[in-house]
Parts: C-alpha cells; sequence; structure tokens
C-alpha cells in the first residue's frame, strides 16, 4: 500500500470513509443491544463502546507500527510505534483507516459472547484482538505500506482487497475460540431456557442498515483515492449484500416454515463480508454470485452452531468468519487477474487464497483460544450463573431497565401472592402502558376474588346456620319417637304406630347424619376444619377404622384383608379426619359389595407417597358414574340390606379432607369387577420429631 502521495481530494475521501467506518460501531452497537434481551442491552451497548476506546489506544500506541511499520522478514512491523506523524496529511489519513477497521475487528467478538461475559474479562477478549490477534496477521497480508517489504502472505500474491480475512474472519475465529471456552447461555440447549427471543428487532434492523452504509466507505475508502474504481466497488458492495439478504429470505421459509428476520439481516452481513476481498476485481454479475453464496453458507453454519450445541448469540462466525472464507476464496475464482496484478493463474492464485484463509484460521483461532484459556484460568471470563439470570445490566452495572422492573415486580406477586397493591407506572411510556393496564386487570380480577371471598363465607355461614337450626327439631323427633317406641306412657294399642315409630326413627337418625354431613363438608370447603396433624401408624388406622365399621353395621358376611408393607413410615396427618376417609371408603366398600365378597385395604410407600387404598369386589361403578361419584349427594344403587346408610356425601367429604392434606383420591372401577380408592398423600415431616 502506497500512501505518501495522496491528493487533497484523495485525503478528503480516505477521512469520509474513515468516518462511514466508523458509523458501523455505531450500527454493531444496535444490532448487538436489539437483538439480545432486554437485561443484556446495556451491558452489549457497554462493551461495544469500551472496546473501540481500548483498540483505538492500542493501535495508536502499538498495534499500526506492528501492522505497517517497516517489516521485519515480513513478519512483523517494527516501526510506527505510538503514531505521532504531523507533516504528512497522506500518513494522518491512512491511520485513521485503518484504526476504524481495528475497532471494527475487535468489536465483532462481543456479538459472540453476549448475555453471560463479564465486561472485564471482555475488555481482556479486545486487548487480546487489537494487540496481537489482528495486527500480526494484518502485517502478513496488508504490510508493506510506503511500498517497503510487503508481509509474506502479500509476497506470495494473497489478496484480501478491504478486509474479507484480515478483519472479519480473523474477529470471527477468535469469536468462535471465545465461544467454546465460555460456553452457551444458562438454559439455551437443556430446554429450560425457553425461547431466547431478542427484545428488539427493529433496532437490529436499524443497526444493519446503519453497518451497509458504513460498508460504503469500508470497501469504497480501501482504494485510499478517490478514482474512477470507487463507484463499481461501491456498486458492487451494495448489490452483495441486497442478494445475501434475498438468500435469507428465499431459503428460511423453507427451512423454517417462516420469514426468520434474524437470518435475513445475518444473510445481508454475509453477502457484505464476502464481497469485502473481491470488491475491486469483480463485475456486478459475479458479486451477486458471491452475495448469494456467502448468504447461504451463513445459513448452513448457523445451523452447524446449533447443532453442535455452539453458542454464538449473533452468529458472529458464521457471518463473518465463513462468509470471509468465502468472499477470500472468490478473489481467485470470480477476480479479473488484470486488476488483481499478482502475476498467477487461477489455481495458483485460489492456492494462495486458501492458504491465506487457513493461516487465519489457524492463527485467530489457536492463538485466541491459548491466550483466553489462560485469562479464564486467571479471570475468569463467565460471569456466575445468578448474576445471567438477573441479567448483565443489574449484575455487570448496576443499571436496569422498565421492562425489567415490571417483569420483577410481576415476579414478586407471583412469588408472594400479594395483589392488593398495583405495580409501579413509568409514565410516558411503553412500558408504563402495559403496567397501567396490568393494574387495571389486577384490580378486577382482586375485586372478583375479594366477592368470591364473600360469597363463600356467606354460603359457608348459611349451611352452618342451616345445620345447628335443624338439629334442634330433628332431636325432638328423635325424643318424641323413642318414647312412642319405648312405650313410655303404655301401649300404643297397634302395631301400625309402632312402625311409624321405626320410621321416624330411622328417618331422624338419616337426617342428623345428613346435617352433620352438611355441617362438615362446609366447614372443610370454608378452611375453618383445621388439621391436627401428628404421626400415627397405618396399620393401626386400618384397624380401628375396621373396629368402628364391624360395630356400626352388619360385615359377618364379607371377608376382610389389611396389608400393609414393613417400609411404610408413619403418617403425618389429622388423625381424626384420615379415619374418618377411611370410614368412609369402608362403609362405601361394604355398600357395594355383596355377602361373600372381600374388602381389602392396602398401605405402601413409594417416592415420597403415600398410599392408602381400599379395594372392594363388588359390583363396580359404571364410566359415566366415576366422574361424579365424589360429587355432594351422588348416589348409586347399592346393596339393599344397608341402602338406606348413607347421606350421599361420604366419598365428598373424603375428597375435601384429602385434599386439604395436600392429596388426591383416585377411583378406578370394572363394572362386574369391583372398585378401588386409593388415598394418595405427599409425605409430610413432623419438624418437632427432627
Amino acid at each position: 500500500m502506497v500512501v505518501s502521495s495522496l491528493s487533497t481530494v484523495d485525503v478528503v475521501w480516505v477521512l469520509t470513509s474513515a468516518a462511514l467506518v466508523f458509523m458501523m460501531q455505531a450500527g454493531f452497537c444496535c444490532l448487538e443491544s436489539g437483538y439480545v434481551r432486554s437485561k443484556n442491552s446495556v451491558n452489549v451497548a457497554a462493551k461495544n463502546f469500551a472496546d473501540f476506546c481500548i483498540s483505538a489506544g492500542i493501535f495508536w500506541a502499538v498495534g499500526f507500527g506492528l501492522m505497517f511499520g517497516a517489516s521485519d522478514n515480513g513478519i512483523v512491523g517494527v516501526s510506527g510505534f505510538l503514531f505521532a506523524e504531523s507533516s504528512d496529511p497522506s500518513h494522518i489519513a491512512f491511520f485513521v483507516f485503518q484504526l476504524m477497521f481495528c475497532g471494527a475487528a475487535t468489536t465483532i467478538v462481543s456479538g459472540a459472547v453476549a448475555e453471560r461475559t463479564t465486561y472485564v474479562g471482555y475488555l481482556m477478549i479486545a486487548i487480546v484482538i487489537s494487540l496481537v490477534i489482528y495486527p500480526l496477521f494484518g502485517h502478513w497480508a496488508w504490510g508493506g505500506a510506503d511500498g517497503g517489504a510487503p508481509g509474506w502472505l502479500a509476497a506470495l500474491g494473497f489478496v484480501d482487497f478491504a478486509g474479507s480475512t484480515v478483519v472479519h474472519s480473523v474477529a470471527g475465529w477468535v469469536g468462535l475460540a471465545a465461544v467454546l471456552i465460555i460456553g452457551p447461555r444458562d438454559g439455551r440447549f437443556d430446554g429450560t431456557g425457553g425461547n431466547f427471543r431478542s427484545h428488539s428487532l427493529p433496532l437490529s434492523a436499524l443497526g444493519v442498515f446503519t453497518i451497509w452504509v458504513g460498508w460504503i466507505g469500508f470497501n469504497g475508502g480501501s482504494t485510499l483515492a478517490a478514482n474512477d474504481a470507487v463507484p463499481l466497488i461501491v456498486f458492487n458492495t451494495l448489490i452483495a449484500g441486497a442478494f445475501g439478504g434475498l438468500a435469507s429470505i428465499v431459503l428460511a421459509p423453507a427451512i423454517f416454515g417462516r420469514s426468520d428476520v434474524p437470518s435475513m439481516l445475518n444473510g445481508a452481513l454475509a453477502g457484505l463480508v464476502a464481497i469485502t476481498a473481491p470488491a475491486h476485481a469483480v463485475g456486478p454479475e459475479s458479486a451477486v454470485v458471491i452475495g448469494l453464496i456467502g448468504g447461504m453458507l451463513c445459513m448452513a453454519a448457523t445451523y452447524m452452531l446449533e447443532r453442535f450445541r455452539i453458542d454464538d448469540v449473533l452468529s458472529a462466525f458464521p457471518v463473518h468468519a465463513v462468509a470471509g472464507v468465502w468472499g477470500t476464496l472468490s478473489v481467485a475464482l470470480f477476480g479479473q487477474p488484470e486488476i488483481l496484478a499478482t502475476g498467477l493463474g487461477r489455481f495458483d492464485q485460489f492456492l494462495v487464497q486458501g492458504a491465506g484463509a487457513l493461516t487465519a484460521a489457524v492463527w485467530a483461532f489457536g492463538l485466541g483460544f491459548i491466550l483466553l484459556k489462560i485469562i479464564n484460568r486467571v479471570y475468569p471470563l463467565r460471569v456466575p450463573l445468578d448474576a445471567e439470570r438477573v441479567g448483565l445490566n443489574i449484575s455487570e452495572h448496576d443499571q436496569s431497565t422498565e421492562q425489567l422492573d415490571l417483569l420483577q415486580a410481576m415476579e414478586f406477586q407471583r412469588v408472594t401472592g400479594d395483589y392488593s397493591r398495583p405495580i409501579p407506572v413509568e409514565p410516558n411510556s411503553e412500558t408504563g402502558d402495559i403496567a397501567a393496564q396490568y393494574n387495571r386487570v389486577l384490580q378486577n380480577l382482586y375485586n372478583a376474588k375479594l366477592d368470591a371471598e364473600t360469597a363463600n363465607n356467606a354460603k359457608s355461614d348459611f349451611l352452618a346456620s342451616m345445620s345447628h337450626e335443624l338439629r334442634t327439631p330433628l332431636n325432638a323427633i328423635m325424643g318424641f319417637s323413642e318414647v312412642i317406641t319405648n312405650q313410655y306412657f303404655g301401649p300404643v294399642g297397634s302395631a301400625k304406630y309402632q312402625d311409624y315409630a321405626n320410621d321416624i326413627m330411622s328417618s331422624g337418625k338419616h337426617l342428623l347424619s345428613l346435617v352433620n354431613d352438611i355441617l362438615d363438608l362446609s366447614k372443610i370447603e370454608s378452611g375453618r376444619n383445621t388439621l391436627i396433624r401428628k404421626e400415627i401408624c397405618p396399620r393401626e388406622a386400618f384397624d380401628e377404622a375396621l373396629k368402628i365399621a364391624k360395630n356400626a353395621i352388619d360385615c359377618s358376611q364379607i371377608y376382610f384383608e389389611t396389608r400393609v408393607a414393613d417400609s411404610v413410615p408413619p403418617l403425618y396427618v389429622d388423625e381424626r379426619a384420615i379415619k374418618q376417609v377411611l370410614l368412609n371408603l369402608l362403609f362405601n366398600a361394604v355398600k357395594f359389595t355383596p355377602g361373600g365378597g372381600h374388602v381389602t385395604l392396602k398401605a405402601t410407600y413409594a417416592n415420597n407417597l403415600h398410599v392408602l387404598e381400599v379395594v372392594d369386589t363388588g359390583g363396580g361403578i359404571a364410566p359415566e358414574n366415576l366422574k361424579k361419584i365424589t360429587e355432594p349427594f351422588a348416589q348409586l344403587q347399592a346393596n339393599p340390606h344397608i341402602a338406606k346408610m348413607g347421606t350421599g356425601l361420604g366419598l365428598a367429604i373424603a375428597k375435601a379432607l384429602v385434599e386439604a392434606h395436600g392429596g388426591e383420591l383416585r377411583i378406578t372401577s370394572e363394572v362386574g369387577k369391583g372398585t378401588s380408592v386409593r388415598v394418595v398423600l405427599p409425605r409430610q415431616q413432623n419438624a418437632a420429631a427432627e
């Protein structure tokens, strides 16, 4: 590169191009900030800003000299450090232009490692790129400014007009090394992270447009002169980017079943990267092909990264490394020999281009991996898991966002269950509008909850009052019936009166049982039936329930069996409630079991679950009745000799008591074979006994 004889117009053009390339920094900032989740957007912007400051300082002090200083055997520059040239505008313009290239190469890596890299750790990555990896390879390909000895790759005839390999592939390979060391984001590939959606794709699209404008200077300014070649170079740049995007627009629906915006944006960038090496030496038709293939290769490489579970957030490797390699090889495939002026045939030129691309891969990935691995041992590049989950905006910079504040307020309400207070509203913002609407919905739900609680309490109070009111006349009926039945005042004179008296007594007892069951059910449903837990032995609970059941009803024709595994630990439950459940299940089993049948009580324990099971060999329950059997007052056909003993609330009460313990009542039945009712209870620990 000869830069000592630039005219004033050339200097102005190079500086203008440098300004356009500088705009690419703004484009990368928008692209990456919009692509990541909102909880990391501030962190990405801060890294983009900081890496340019670091790369600019290092390039001024050391990088420019290593890259463009007098060459030592084509390996490294040894002059031009602490650049202070003030007498030659050409050199100053060239320095400014190349400074922007160094900044672009450095900032590409930030997109690959976004959302889980420490701020300081990323700055170390930026130092490694701008201090060692980029300037040394740049010397090999571009060294020899002002006619000095060229770098060794340039001496072989390697051509990379504006940096498909020097800038983009080098950065892409370093990004791949960093991603492999740091690892994927939490939940990215294990199915626990959900959909990692960008928080603002419109911002990312604006970033790509800004980068695209900057690429006019990136490629057009690489002529280092305002000459006749610039218009075609700019044209090739624009058309290759467009067809890179078109490749993704066409392929995405076939691959994803939809138009995928990130693929579209990356396809355009890949087309721009690919044309960067041959932009000066090809025609528009070739630029179209180069852009199309660049976009397709980008999509293929992105798919491969996903398949191998490599988390490159912005697809920096597919866009910059893969498309950069393709662009470098396309110099030999499509470049016009008279413009390349290397004296090589196409095949030899292809070998040289391949050697340059391979050298960049080995150098940037190999050295990058080694240096970053060493840094990672001394200073971990990845943030702690808790910091990653809360977001790098807060953990790294103590900066939140409106969206994150809103989500945290909602999460607090979900965890605490306290919906009585509205969440804060940020005025005059979209997030504030969402928060305000959420508060309106929340208020309606809260009011509905209060109304439901009021209605439920009123219902429970009514049932309780009704039960208490009905007890008095029912007790009186039973008292008078007892007088008649026992003939306290002499014979009643007719056997018919005795039958009536017996019916009155039976009906009174039934109604009293019904009222008591209604009262019990109302207490359970209103939450006033407080559970008093204690440890009880399942076998003892079965024995007591059987004893009570046998004393209450005639079970002489039914065979009972109890099975309790030795490994079953004690139940930590309300003893009265569980015994009531077992009695209700036993009564139901006896009701539906004919003489000579079996009723088996089982207790097992597995997976922290107690299972108490009552199995009978009765007639079973029809499938259409299984769903409604636990509803209040559900009555099915039973044995005639005990048909009147139930109230229709036994299973409803049993289900409510089991659910009050956090358990579940499961009923299975087969007509003609019998019924199984399982009480499944999660094991509770007796804190006082531990």
